[in-house]
């Protein structure tokens, strides 16, 4: 119960985002987002009806569908974030628009709408059932969701640009690209701390180095060399970005043969992690 609560405090700040983001930003303008929030703003353009009843009444049947594969919880959270997303947009309508700039619009409007949306998905849930939609589909055809969400917005921006004009669709498409990339950080996480794998044949002295230097934790890995045969030691662990250097430069001054390649990590889990840190 006191997760679920944690998780409903965050998606009623995300909708908050969302709302404001819409109505303050991207509605007054005419850009779109992607998605049936997209579909939403476009119905209540042509039939001047109230926003916040199309994205009730489109996005509901699509949560839906996830009952099986997410559970009831889910389906609580994401129904909730959908009807706070909807009284938040009607709330929001009676505050002025913050500017008239289009490029402006864009860049804080899908800025905001990708922090609010990305703290509802992050906190179990979701308010655009168009992902939900792609995953049903992409059972049955061999596309990935990423690709059936892409062809439904053409249609969705290519619809904008005939309802509003087509300087309107292209900044929806820039509005919708910043709020990926705002949803993906949020979801993904902005530490971007680094896996490193070294494979040295002094693995056991790099390290120790690696945990007396950097106070890091470190994980030996049994391998063999696919063209000299020969044993080695794989050395794993995890740094941050701001550390990495500092790893280089120790793995170099004890093994100037060795092997290292990074990953970006953007969440890690563990006690023995986070003790470090």
């Amino acid at each position: 119960m006191k997760e679920i609560i944690i998780n409903l405090i965050f998606c009623t700040i995300g909708a908050f985002l969302a709302a404001f983001a819409l109505e303050c930003f991207l509605v007054p303008n005419q850009i779109i987002d992607g998605g049936i929030v997209g579909i939403s703003i476009m119905a209540s353009y042509i039939t001047k009806a109230n926003l916040g009843i199309f994205l009730i009444i489109l996005n509901i049947p699509f949560v839906l569908l996830a009952l099986n594969e997410f559970g009831k919880k889910f389906i609580f959270t994401a129904l909730y974030s959908v009807v706070a997303l909807a009284g938040f947009v009607n709330f929001c309508h009676h505050i002025p628009k913050v500017t008239g700039d289009l490029l402006l619009s864009a860049l804080f409007g899908g800025g905001i709408l990708g922090v609010g949306v990305g703290i509802v998905l992050k906190n179990n849930a979701c308010m655009d059932g168009t992902e939900i939609l792609a995953m049903k589909i992409s059972k049955k055809y061999p596309y990935s969701v990423g690709e059936i969400i892409m062809f439904i917005n053409v249609f969705i921006f290519a619809s904008a640009g005939f309802l509003y004009g087509w300087e309107q669709a292209m900044y929806s498409t820039l509005t919708y690209l910043i709020a990926y990339r705002a949803i993906d950080s949020i979801v993904q996480g902005l530490s971007e701390e680094k896996s490193i794998r070294i494979i040295s044949d002094k693995g056991r002295e790099l390290g120790q180095a690696i945990i007396e230097n950097l106070n890091k934790t470190v994980t030996y890995i049994d391998a063999q060399g696919g063209y000299s045969k020969a044993k080695k030691t794989m050395v794993y662990c995890v740094v941050p970005r701001i550390e990495l250097y500092k790893l280089k430069e120790l793995v170099l001054s004890i093994d100037k043969d060795a092997f290292l390649s990074t990953e970006n990590v953007h969440e890690v889990f563990g006690k023995r992690y986070k003790k470090k840190h």
